[in-house]
């Protein structure tokens, strides 16, 4: 069936100081359609989003070249309100919202319901009140199509982030002109069960006459919702076919360019349960706003690498951040035989444990400092290396971190002109590689990494994990990593726990069949079971 396009690009280029970032860009997005759009990380999707949401870091940069076309007509979008006023809606990789704000005030933000008031009649519109009711109301209803229970009067900035991805999606469906909604990787923070509801939804989208385009690493979400697939690499467009004509396997290859097995091995290792154990976890509450903990018990063995998994809002992100000092908690950690005190912030850094979070922006990058220190930063803070002394001060001593650094972006693969590249102009898979190897810096002997792959390409998923399992065999880092996927931690893991309603249900080896694992996420007891 033809579609009417909605959006067509047309010989699409961009160079930013001379580096060529698009080249030839042609395809369209017709009215109801989804069109995945893949690539790795670098492969120049962002970019070409940023030309179609008018973001100001095209514009002040030379703009581009070729035509973007809206609904039959050319358009050069110089803002992101101008691209609303279209009809164009966003959800970028990373949030846009107010912290401060509720969930309600950021869902109709720009939108509020207004009721009038004598001030505003007498001196204008701008004067009359807001409707908090029928915003809180409103807000409630773009929350239900997308079936997440989430209080409107919560304050956005208290939520996980698996929460605030929902806020974002159901600010965007919330408004009346939509006409073609933009998706960057809107399932990276989700589970499995979650994202299962969400494309659901954006189905339910489609079918009401908006155009999608989907950018998504998880390749079975894009063979499962899209209609068509485009595919790009190193700035070029290599594929654009009905997603029916097409595979897994295929569009990883074609991302990539080359063939690649994009399934991976587990560790390996058969634990006989013997080890010693580097961390024991005991009655551990944790007061973290979305992810609160009841009475989390769990033991980390030496030399393994422990998963933790379960759905969003059950507790599983709690743990780590808890270990950090980042939340209220109670309970007892003990770390080579010693109580850690994870009331203190830092004491768990200065003991030897890194920490990736989830939230790489919110606590995770400098984003206006070069790679090298934020590279080097928590190194530098915690066991004083790459310091340099000038009169009665210390200096960041970037040659002397330079090494490090350069090794590190080799290792991980960091997609980037060098060392003093400010980090906010990496890619959200290059910014995520940066918290890596930030942690790797302090050469820990425990390793917490919670969703170390969101937002990240195949390749580079691939290249990062297995370059965790190379840490771990070669090196005998424990490694304990959460993640809401389930295949990539049994892809990595020895042993995986679940976490259910505050609580460890159970504790399977990595090979156990899948229905198990669903089963305890469901809050069912398996006999037999591994525990901690």
């Amino acid at each position: 069936m033809e579609r009417k396009p909605i959006v067509r690009f047309k010989n699409i280029g961009k160079s930013f100081s001379g580096n060529k970032v698009l080249e030839d860009i042609s395809f369209s997005v017709g009215e109801g359609e989804i069109v995945a759009l893949c690539g790795e990380n670098g492969a120049g999707k962002s970019t070409l989003m940023n030309i179609l949401f008018g973001m100001s870091v095209i514009h002040t940069t030379g703009g581009f070249s070729g035509e973007v076309e809206f609904d039959g007509t050319p358009v050069t979008v110089r803002s992101p309100k101008e691209a609303m006023a279209l009809g164009i809606g966003m959800v970028h990789q990373e949030f846009m919202l107010i912290p401060g704000f509720t969930v309600a005030r950021n869902i109709k933000l720009n939108r509020e319901n207004v009721k009038n008031s004598v001030l505003g009649k007498l001196l204008g519109p701008s004067l009359d009140l807001l409707d908090t009711k029928a915003i809180r109301q409103e807000a409630e209803k773009s929350l239900m199509r997308l079936n997440m229970k989430i209080d409107p009067d919560t304050t956005t900035g208290a939520l996980p982030v698996g929460y605030k991805q929902f806020v974002e999606i159901a600010r965007e469906i919330d408004k009346t002109n939509l006409r073609l909604l933009v998706l960057d990787e809107p399932t990276a923070v989700l589970t499995e069960s979650e994202a299962a509801v969400f494309l659901k939804s954006i189905r339910q989208v489609a079918d009401r006459g908006i155009a999608v385009i989907f950018i998504s690493h998880r390749l079975d979400e894009v063979l499962q919702l899209s209609d068509r697939v485009v595919i790009m690499r190193d700035g070029r467009l290599v594929f654009d076919e009905p997603t029916e004509k097409t595979s897994k396997k295929q569009i990883a290859e074609l991302m990539v360019g080359r063939e690649m097995d994009i399934q991976t091995e587990g560790t390996g290792r058969k634990s006989d349960g013997q080890e010693s154990l580097i961390m024991t976890i005991e009655h551990l509450k944790v007061d973290m706003p979305g992810e609160r903990s009841k009475d989390i018990n769990l033991t980390v063995r030496k030399g393994e690498i422990l998963g933790i998994g379960g759905l969003a809002g059950h507790g599983k992100t709690s743990i780590a951040n808890a270990i950090f000092g980042m939340y209220p908690s109670s309970g007892t950690v003990t770390y080579k035989g010693k109580p850690l005190q994870i009331q203190k912030t830092g004491e768990a850094l200065s003991q030897g444990i890194a920490f990736v979070s989830e939230d790489r922006k919110g606590v995770g990058l400098l984003l206006s400092e070069p790679i090298s220190l934020n590279v080097a930063f928590t190194d530098m803070k915690v066991h004083g290396h790459f310091l340099r002394k000038v009169a009665f001060f210390h200096q960041f001593d970037e040659k002397a971190a330079d090494d490090k650094v350069n090794e590190l972006i080799r290792e991980l693969d960091i997609r980037c002109t060098g060392p003093d590249q400010l980090v906010g102009s990496l890619s959200g898979g290059n910014q995520q590689k940066v918290c890596v190897a930030r942690a790797l810096a302090t050469e820990p002997e425990l390793l917490l990494v919670s969703e170390p792959t969101r937002g990240i390409d195949i390749g580079a998923k691939q290249l990062l994990l297995n370059y965790l399992k190379k840490l771990n065999r070669e090196k005998g880092l424990t490694i304990v990593m959460t993640s809401s996927e389930l295949n990539e931690l049994k892809s990595t893991c020895d042993r995986i726990a679940i976490v259910t309603d505050g609580r460890v249900a159970g504790i399977l080896p990595a090979e156990a069949p899948g229905v198990d694992f669903a089963l305890l996420m469901s809050g069912e007891t398996l006999e037999g079971e591994v525990t901690a």
